[in-house]
């Protein structure tokens, strides 16, 4: 028993510098020196106060293993769903607001922590903890020889290059085979580059004789970073061949939906214009709210209940991804009358994103409209802001027609803006050699598109929707709706 105590009260010896005069102490009363100090010390010693890390400096005795045994708390973020906070800068809107008609109502249908694991302390031997080092320092070292340097890989446009190269380490190519490899990225790049220029140039035999000479470079303004000119006919290049990606059946209403008819996508759009306008949304959102509505209708059966429903939560995601600062989901419940709850709204949410796989970079009609807009007003003896209102209000009527879903947003953003080139002079061509140049399209290319972008522009079929129409009827758009468009000739396609 004494022999017990006396083994006890040695490992309560405070650890610490061992003296002459404190060896022979303990040899007197029998006592045990300490080969290795107690964890429960070390651990005091390595932690100071309540702070993250553990203390450690060179000249400490306090293991390094142990220091990086304690891992630290990471905050868990709980819900990402609603970008502003609560005090939000936008205005609520009156409850009764903006709220669909009755008659429109009708059409439509009924409203209504997880903590970190400490690892476990390794041995506080020194010789354990040297040879520990030793096993590490050689996993290291093999694993850095077994993990090769990747190759350049060269991505082809999607659909017009054909297959991209698939990615390959130095181990996995031999030595006799490595100057093939680089022969054939080679020969891909060249094979892009030359689909590149046949796009972006429209070589002479697509163009009927254009050489490439008489157009009017836009891309000179180097001293505006914000105008991307050193990228951006590479870009759009690129924008021209995403654009078949990805895009909504055109025919979705006869094949799939039976109880959402084309008058109540119209009524819905219409009446996301009315929001869009309220919330002060750039048109960047309004035109991906569209995309994403028509997306999800082609390959997902919806009610009428539920068409609002996807509208809002539409416009909730492309505000979230335009917009700098998104209206709060509770705002999109209080325009519907409260018809859903914020619950329905989220759970609408997942569902369209994971539909989309949450890819929402699409070009748009708007994204081209920028671009050829640009080419307009450098053939213009003078620019001209009419003429961009009038685009843009041309453009806009399309979200409406269910039929223009079958056009590219690029036909449809050359189409408004030949068309409004006629409708404000009927002096020139509204076609010239810069735009078919940027444009990549010829008159005889667009004349299906802007017969039918007139129809709607003088209003023939005397839709009862006029939230564009009324938008751009303002004096801050130059009243470009009120214009009216003389009839197109067919020597303008020859």
């Amino acid at each position: 028993m004494k022999k017990e105590d006396s083994l006890k009260a040695s490992f309560e010896v405070p650890c610490g510098r061992i003296t002459r005069a404190r060896a022979a102490a303990c040899r007197v009363n029998n006592k045990v020196l300490p080969l290795i100090p107690p964890l429960a010390n070390l651990k005091k010693q390595t932690h100071r106060g309540k702070s993250k890390r553990a203390a450690f400096d060179e000249n400490s005795n306090v293991d390094p293993y142990l220091a990086a045994a304690h891992c630290k708390k990471r905050v868990v973020l709980k819900d990402v769903t609603n970008a502003c906070s609560q005090k939000s800068s936008r205005q609520r809107i009156p409850q009764g607001k903006l709220q669909l008609s009755a008659v429109q109502r009708g059409k439509l249908g009924p409203s209504k922590t997880k903590r970190c694991s400490n690892s476990k302390a390794p041995n506080l031997n020194p010789a354990v903890n040297a040879l520990t080092q030793d096993n590490e320092q050689n996993i290291i070292s093999e694993g850095v020889q077994e993990v090769g340097i990747l190759e350049p890989k060269d991505r082809s446009l999607s659909a017009k290059i054909g297959d991209s190269v698939e990615l390959q380490t130095k181990d996995s190519i031999k030595d006799g085979e490595k100057q093939n490899f680089r022969e054939s990225l080679e020969d891909i790049n060249h094979t892009k580059n030359g689909f590149v220029n046949n796009v972006k140039f429209k070589l002479d035999d697509d163009l009927g004789g254009f050489n490439g000479l008489d157009f009017i470079d836009i891309d000179t303004d180097l001293g505006n970073p914000q105008m991307c000119c050193t990228y951006a006919p590479e870009i759009y290049t690129y924008l021209l061949a995403a654009e078949l990606i990805r895009r909504p059946v055109s025919d979705f209403m006869e094949t799939l939906q039976r109880d959402v008819t084309e008058s109540m996508r119209g009524i819905l759009i219409d009446w996301l214009v009315e929001v869009s306008e309220e919330y002060k949304l750039v048109p960047d959102t309004l035109y991906l709210t569209v995309y994403m509505i028509d997306q999800f209708l082609s390959q997902n059966y919806i009610e009428r209940q539920r068409l609002q429903l996807l509208g809002i939560t539409c416009m909730l995601i492309a505000s979230k991804y335009e917009e700098i600062c998104t209206p709060r989901v509770e705002q999109f419940c209080l325009i519907t009358d409260n018809t859903y709850t914020k619950a329905e709204v989220l759970k609408m949410e997942s569902q369209v994103l994971s539909y989309l796989g949450f890819q929402l970079s699409v070009p748009t009609t708007k994204t081209f409209l920028r671009r050829f807009l640009r080419a307009a007003h450098a053939s213009n003896k003078a620019p001209s802001l009419t003429l961009g209102y009038l685009a843009n209000y041309l453009a806009e009527l399309t979200l409406l027609e269910y039929s223009f879903i079958k056009f590219l947003p690029s036909v449809i953003a050359a189409s408004a803006v030949f068309l409004a080139r006629w409708t404000l002079d009927q002096s020139s061509h509204p076609w010239n050699p810069t735009l078919e140049y940027y444009t990549t399209y010829k008159a005889t290319d667009l004349k299906v598109t802007i017969f039918a972008l007139q129809e709607l522009q003088m209003n023939s079929k005397s839709c009862p929707l006029n939230a564009i129409r009324e938008k751009y009827r303002q004096e801050k758009f130059e009243c470009v709706a009120a214009i009216a468009s003389l009839p197109l000739v067919e020597s303008l396609f020859s």
